[in-house]
């Protein structure tokens, strides 16, 4: 029996490309997937003035529903998303609508089914500025409770979002992430230089000031390394900054902020070693990208990044500052070491796929859809 083709939406107002991190990333890899695997279904992705074009496929099957609002005021988008969105579902006959950033329309004429890539607002709230903290917890509180299904990329997420909200085990599913085939090229073509490469948001959990600090005592040992920390500045970055020059860095340590695709894969082609020492995740998905690329790598032994590194890179304990140091030293001028990890990173990351991701994703909106 034929099935009748969907129109799915896709809710892409929180897109503002270059200051919302990895859920950007996850959203552009995600689409491409779909388009790749998917030519029945009916796409209506609704996108910002800051959105450029390039975020929709050029598929026959994939439409830009473009809304005159800016993301970068965040109420203005807020509201719309309130109000108008939900009129433009009406308009497009949806029959479910994809929401990759957390918040959702509170009425809606179609099912939702929401993305959580994490719950720190709940874990740490004392990473949030206060006057952002309410409007988290209450938009997420209501996308968690009115979407049909919630997407979540680990285990240990899953677990937050079932404990806090006291959901229906049944409503969360774990969907994870995958990783852009082109890592595993670089990881073929890797000339190593001598700089260590942290990707990460500049936020309090993130832990860079913890790896400010062991680099400083690692230049002690060996002067000629660099560190390049790239990312979206966020909340942290006047503090690492500060601590940058009060530790002397200033020569050594590079914080150019997001930059463009292109000018991160040539980073992680020859970087010598990549670092990712977060307290707080909820997937990870820039270690997932060093393993691919075979870059050998040191991590904070937290869930999820225990789950899926595992022995394809090199844990420490993110509350011992020693331990980072000697994890440094070892992942730098152990040569047995480095060889086993270049190896066991682009078997490990194999195993995920935007591909997989996309595949769970289309399931639970036909799902959801009925």
């Amino acid at each position: 029996m034929s099935v009748r083709p969907l129109r799915i939406g896709i809710n892409a107002l929180y897109l503002i490309p270059g200051h919302v991190g990895g859920t950007e990333i996850y959203l552009r890899s995600l689409l491409a997937a779909l388009a790749e695997i998917d030519s029945v279904n009916r796409y209506f992705v609704f996108t910002n003035r800051e959105t450029g074009a390039d975020l929709v496929p050029d598929c026959p099957n994939f439409k830009i529903a473009p809304q005159p609002v800016r993301a970068m005021y965040r109420f203005a988008r807020i509201l719309w998303e309130q109000t108008v969105l939900p009129c433009a579902a009406a308009y497009h006959r949806l029959d479910v609508m994809l929401n990759p950033g957390f918040t959702v329309p509170l009425v809606s004429t179609c099912p939702r089914v929401t993305v959580f890539h994490d719950l720190q607002h709940k874990r740490h709230p004392e990473y949030f500025r206060w006057f952002d903290l309410p409007f988290w917890n209450f938009f997420l509180f209501w996308a968690a409770h009115l979407s049909k299904l919630l997407l979540v990329p680990s285990r240990a997420t899953a677990v937050d979002v079932l404990r806090q909200y006291r959901l229906p085990t049944a409503k969360v599913r774990t969907v994870r992430s995958g990783v852009d085939r082109v890592f595993f090229q670089l990881g073929r073509e890797r000339r190593p230089e001598p700089f260590l490469l942290a990707v990460s948001t500049l936020h309090p959990h993130k832990n860079l000031d913890g790896l400010l600090e062991a680099f400083a005592w690692f230049r002690g040992r060996r002067p000629e390394f660099r560190l390049v920390i790239c990312g979206l500045r966020g909340h942290h970055t006047k503090r690492l900054l500060e601590l940058r020059a009060s530790l002397g860095l200033g020569d050594s340590v590079e914080l150019p902020g997001w930059i463009p695709r292109k000018d991160l894969y040539s980073l992680f082609q020859r970087a010598w070693a990549f670092f990712y020492p977060s307290r707080f995740e909820g997937f990870g998905l820039p270690l997932l990208e060093a393993l691919a690329a075979g870059v050998p790598s040191v991590y904070s032994d937290i869930p999820p990044l225990t789950t899926f590194a595992g022995k394809a890179a090199l844990p420490f304990h993110a509350e011992d500052p020693g331990a980072l140091r000697d994890a440094m030293v070892r992942i730098v001028e152990d040569e047995p070491l480095r060889e086993r990890l270049a190896l066991a990173g682009p078997c490990r990351a194999a195993e995920f796929s935007w591909r997989e991701t996309a595949e769970a994703a289309l399931a639970a909106l036909r799902e959801a859809a009925g």
